[in-house]
């Protein structure tokens, strides 16, 4: 897959197929677009193109009301690879680009830089200047320009609106087995290890502290989880299972949000690696014990509870 961040330095597309979106998350009803993209690209004999914008456009149009992120845009360039897609654009969204109407979007950008052949789209996409743009004025001129619309109606999973607002309310629920039916595929919070005040260590339950790289991205609501760990390390990647709590701390009387992790069969540094971390079920609330020795209890039931739930997955 090529990746371009600059519009005016793109190939010439003559026989592209394209898409178009934020695309945040990538979830099961993104997929169904991207199926439908690559379909068309081989109809067409030619490249299946994903157009999205970095930084998401809320944050420009409306400061202060922009979601937080389900992907990073690293981690949306290697979903779109694996996806098998030929070429991801990426476009810098500022004000000027929001100013462009709904025709201009069309004929300015589309058409001028892709000159597509396809155009693929969601049942609920909108575009240009007030989100004025729609499927029936992208139809009006298909003869014009000579592509073809097509649009993906409204994907349901098991009764439910597959939609990125529905993902983020899910996990901020700590409802990470929904997250992840709809995702597709697990949550994932990447990060680098940072020093904590050790004080895993000193009741047998280690952790490393995850600075988390993506500073918009969103962080699921407090309390432990069960957990796959990707430690990045001398260019490999060592895969573990763990536990990890997102909380403040109230047995200590913690102020900041932490997220940590304890690593099964671990005993390594990991400071200042890279982690990766793949959310696969919620175990409990955060809880305020009465001390560590009641703490330590419980961190043994959740360890427990946490190795039975990966062991199921192997059966």
């Amino acid at each position: 897959m090529q990746v371009h961040y600059d519009i005016d330095k793109l190939p010439l597309f003559t026989n592209s197929v394209i898409t178009i979106g934020t695309f945040d998350g990538i979830h099961s009803g993104h997929h169904a677009i991207l199926d439908q993209l690559i379909q068309e690209g081989s109809k067409h004999l030619g490249e299946s193109v994903v157009i999205t914008f970095h930084p998401h456009p809320r944050k420009i149009i409306r400061a202060g009301e922009a979601p937080s992120l389900l992907t990073s845009i690293d981690e949306r360039i290697s979903l779109f690879q694996k996806k098998g897609i030929d070429h991801l654009v990426i476009v810098p969204f500022d004000l000027n680009f929001a100013e462009l109407s709904a025709e201009e979007y069309i004929d300015k950008f589309l058409v001028h830089y892709f000159h597509p052949k396809a155009i693929v789209i969601g049942f609920d996409h909108r575009y240009g200047k007030n989100r004025a743009g729609d499927y029936a004025l992208l139809k009006s001129k298909e003869n014009l320009h000579g592509y073809e619309v097509i649009e993906i109606p409204e994907f349901i999973l098991n009764n439910s609106k597959i939609s990125s607002t529905h993902i983020r309310k899910a996990l901020l629920a700590g409802e990470i087995e929904i997250a992840n039916s709809l995702l597709g595929y697990a949550y994932q919070l990447e990060g680098i290890v940072i020093r904590g005040d050790q004080l895993g260590r000193k009741i047998g339950f280690p952790t490393a502290n995850l600075a988390i790289t993506e500073t918009e991205k969103l962080v699921p609501a407090t309390g432990v989880y069960a957990v796959s760990v990707f430690i990045k390390k001398d260019n490999h990647t060592i895969e573990k299972n763990g536990m990890m709590n997102i909380g403040y701390r109230p047995t200590v009387s913690g102020k900041e949000r932490r997220i940590e992790i304890h690593i099964f069969n671990l005993k390594e540094d990991l400071y200042d690696l890279s982690l990766c971390v793949e959310l696969k079920a919620f175990i409990r609330n955060e809880i305020k014990f009465s001390g560590l020795e009641e703490l330590t209890a419980q961190l043994e039931k959740d360890k427990n509870t946490v190795l039975s739930f990966f062991e199921a997955q192997t059966k």
